[in-house]
């Protein structure tokens, strides 16, 4: 359904009580989003209900709200089109989640950007951490945020200074998606500071949020908003933190949801760590590369690509061989009974390894006896 009454109907519903709560969405999948409403004005649903929409159940700024959205170029996502994210919200009917406290979907979503959220959050991970982020902290969040738009990962955070911003930034540098979740109405920029940031995501990405315009953002919305941001993403990754934080907060959504948690460590003696390292301890995985962030949030057998290593002449040496190269002296020789002894190999073992070291260059023979190959400069 998405009738004009219907996007009305949404709209009301989504200003008349704050999200989520289970029983105005059990009552809108029970009679729809247009009777629904009309119940509310009228106060005839149950006594619970009733209470919590009193206070704005006479306030119905739809035509307007919406009108507003449109002058933008947004739109209203809700459970009746195509858009909404039935998959990644799916999560919020886990078992965990049904047993923490307004771990729920929303009502609607007031969306404004080019970019369509269900596509998003098929391949997304979310980039969370402290507003007051360290130049490590911001270089850290920037190199991964880039480096999964590179993968077609969508980067979602919550548009704040620090690792957010960093975040955001560096995934539309690199012509990648990145979806900004709001804790307070599209119309409001928040912090202001990023008015033109989330000015850049709202036409080359998405912003989002499920609280209608005018409504200002407030400490609890915030940790509301938290939730979406961990459901949006199939991973979610804190680069910095402290030990109370709001990154703190959507990682714990994430576990709720049975998303994967990850954190990439800082140095030992840094506040802005310490959130990092108390998620490590607590079984989050430790991620210092987008490679190894795909390998959460992407598809089913996507690996990253092992480390290159410094490769050393001894890399291809066999047990044998490493054995009698380790029994020789770093300086001087020694003869082959000698190294049998050090190596712990029969006598006869030794001449085989040690014809092998030689045409290797690593050890020479000198008047019967052998030593190491020096580097000559």
């Amino acid at each position: 359904m998405s009738t004009d009454a219907a996007m009305r109907a949404w709209a009301y519903l989504s200003r008349v009580a704050e999200p989520p709560r289970d029983d105005l969405a059990a009552l809108v999948g029970r009679v729809g989003p247009v009777e629904a409403a009309e119940r509310i004005r009228c106060g005839a649903v149950d006594a619970d209900l009733a209470r919590h929409t009193e206070a704005r159940r006479e306030i119905d700024l739809a035509v307007k709200d919406l009108e507003l959205l449109a002058r933008r170029g947004g739109r209203l996502v809700t459970s009746d089109n195509d858009e909404w994210p039935a998959l990644a919200f799916a999560a919020f009917g886990g078992t965990t989640a049904a047993a923490k406290p307004d771990c729920r979907p929303p009502m609607v979503l007031w969306a404004l950007g080019p970019v369509r959220l269900d596509e998003a959050a098929e391949r997304a991970t979310a980039i969370v951490g402290t507003r007051a982020a360290t130049a490590y902290g911001e270089l850290v969040a920037a190199d991964l945020a880039a480096g999964l738009a590179e993968r077609d990962v969508a980067v979602v955070s919550g548009g704040a200074y620090g690792i957010d911003g960093a975040a955001h930034r560096a995934a539309l540098a690199a012509d990648g998606t990145t979806v900004a979740v709001l804790a307070g109405g599209i119309d409001i920029p928040y912090p202001a500071g990023h008015s033109a940031l989330l000015h850049r995501i709202a036409a080359h990405g998405l912003l989002l949020t499920e609280y209608p315009p005018g409504v200002r953002p407030a400490r609890f919305r915030f940790l509301t908003r938290n939730r979406l941001v961990a459901a949006l993403a199939g991973a979610t990754v804190v680069v910095e933190a402290g030990l109370r934080s709001g990154a703190a907060n959507t990682a714990a959504w994430a576990r709720a949801l049975g998303r994967p948690v990850a954190a990439v460590p800082g140095p030992v003696t840094s506040a802005s760590s310490a959130g990092c390292h108390a998620l490590l301890r607590g079984g989050a995985e430790l991620v210092t590369r987008a490679d190894e962030v795909v390998e959460l949030a992407g598809r089913i057998g996507e690996l990253a690509p092992e480390v290159p290593r410094p490769a050393t002449a001894l890399d291809g040496l066999s047990d044998a061989e490493r054995q009698v190269y380790e029994a020789l002296p770093g300086r001087g020789a020694v003869t082959v009974d000698q190294i049998a002894v050090a190596s712990g190999l029969a006598p006869a073992q030794v001449f085989g390894p040690l014809a092998l070291l030689e045409v290797a260059g690593l050890a020479e023979r000198r008047d019967g006896s052998w030593g190491v190959v020096r580097n000559k400069r």
